[in-house]
């Protein structure tokens, strides 16, 4: 049982290293372009047949002496034709003197066997070759050692000749099949290899293709994710920095009020409370898009609480008509135009000005825009950060792409005009909508 799984343990390593292989090879394959893959096959062809030509194509001399070699050492006997005839040397002696080896006499009846064992045979006489052309005789060594067969100094020379030129044509065509079989098998491979490459990119390719693209668009996907998660943590930052400054004039405001005017004081109270009921639940909240009309509550507070403290040098002029309430707007986008063009532009002009806000709707897009007649771009010096209207340009692409736009301009005579344009949508029903 141990053994069994060990095997398939192997086995199953095996074929998991195999798969590897070959998906890094069509892997591979498939990140080439096709005339790359051709320019490959081509110059694998090209070596292909360089190798061929050093492996297979040797020169014929040396493989016919090396089949000669080997036919040699192949062979029972050796033979030797000289101008004395031929001379045959078995190499398996025992086997010759076995064949050679006379038969041992029968004792007769009556005797024995003591008497003196009989001489030798004498040796076979010369056999006369039956050739027309000359005699020959065969000569056999007693002890099986040798044969040698007299002929004529001609006829063994051509004799020696054919023989010589009968080896020499059979290892030249031996080797000739030898290189003609292994070169094929060499070139069949090397094209099995190529044709399997171009099944593997033409059949695999457009798996691997719509892997590689679906990995880059979840790559992309979640970079745009991380980046609109970012967006967003910088929206939720904004959302719930309720400027600590703001916030304590506003009270010490009250508190001062609270002595020479407590009705003033009563009425900013209610502003600020009103305000701080618009802005908590956006900072609670972390809708992406939220409603145009919640929006400019939210915004309708902040300026009713700034009007109380710049008092007449603040003029506000709101034109948001009821049917674009419901639009979807991104949030806190309003409230950050509003407070640039009151921080930069009228709160430091000594006599204020007018900030109007004017929602409609062009060409499918709605269009938002504040307009303050204040001081102007560069005429006083800023102590923010500078990434306000950088942040909403980046939430504005990420939402809604080259539909999103921010344009600034200069005002006639003086002033800023800032416009945000989103693609006209209706935002979900909300029940903070509306502002008791």
């Amino acid at each position: 049982m141990q053994a069994r799984s060990t095997t398939q343990q192997h086995l199953s390593n095996t074929l998991s290293w195999l798969y590897r292989c070959f998906d890094a090879i069509a892997t591979w394959v498939t990140q080439l372009s096709w005339w790359k893959f051709l320019l490959f096959a081509c110059l694998t062809l090209a070596a292909a047949g360089i190798l061929q030509q050093e492996l297979f194509n040797r020169p014929a001399e040396e493989e016919i002496a090396r089949a000669e070699r080997e036919a040699g050492r192949r062979s029972d006997a050796s033979i030797l034709i000289d101008e004395s005839g031929i001379h045959f040397n078995p190499r398996n002696r025992a086997r010759a003197a076995a064949a050679t080896e006379p038969a041992v006499p029968e004792v007769p009846d009556g005797t024995d066997g003591t008497d003196a064992p009989a001489p030798p045979a004498p040796p076979a006489p010369p056999v006369p070759s039956r050739g027309g052309g000359g005699t020959g005789t065969v000569n056999v060594n007693p002890n099986g050692d040798s044969v040698h067969i007299e002929l004529p100094p001609q006829i063994g020379e051509e004799l020696s000749d054919a023989i010589e030129a009968a080896v020499e044509d059979a290892a030249e065509q031996k080797v000739s099949r030898y290189h003609k079989q292994a070169s094929t098998w060499f070139m069949n491979f090397v094209l099995l290899l190529l044709l399997a490459l171009f099944g593997t990119k033409a059949l695999v390719g457009g798996k691997k293709r719509a892997d590689a693209e679906a990995k880059v668009a979840n790559d992309a996907a979640e970079r745009e994710a991380m980046q609109r998660q970012l967006s967003e943590t910088k929206m939720q930052m904004m959302q719930a920095q309720v400027e600590p400054h703001f916030l304590f004039n506003t009270l010490a405001s009250v508190e001062h009020l609270i002595r020479v005017d407590p009705p003033r004081a009563s009425a900013m109270q209610r502003s600020l409370i009103q305000y701080l009921r618009a802005v908590l639940p956006q900072m609670r909240d972390n809708a992406v898009v939220t409603g145009l009309g919640r929006e400019v509550d939210m915004v309708r507070a902040y300026l009713d609480l700034l009007k109380m403290r710049m008092e007449e040098r603040l003029t506000v002029d709101l034109q948001i008509p009821d049917g674009l309430r419901s639009a979807a707007f991104p949030p806190m986008m309003l409230q950050s135009m509003v407070e640039n063009a009151i921080k930069h532009g009228l709160e430091c002009k000594s006599e204020g000005g007018t900030l109007k806000i004017v929602a409609e709707v062009a060409d499918s897009q709605l269009r938002v825009t504040v307009t303050d007649d204040g001081v102007g771009f560069g005429v006083m010096p800023s102590d923010g950060t500078g990434l306000g209207l950088q942040t909403i340009r980046d939430r504005l692409r990420m939402l809604h792409g080259d539909a999103g736009r921010l344009h600034i301009g200069a005002n006639s005579p003086s002033g800023v005009i800032a416009t945000i344009e989103v693609p006209y949508q209706l935002s979900k029903p909300d029940r903070n909508d509306r502002l008791a």
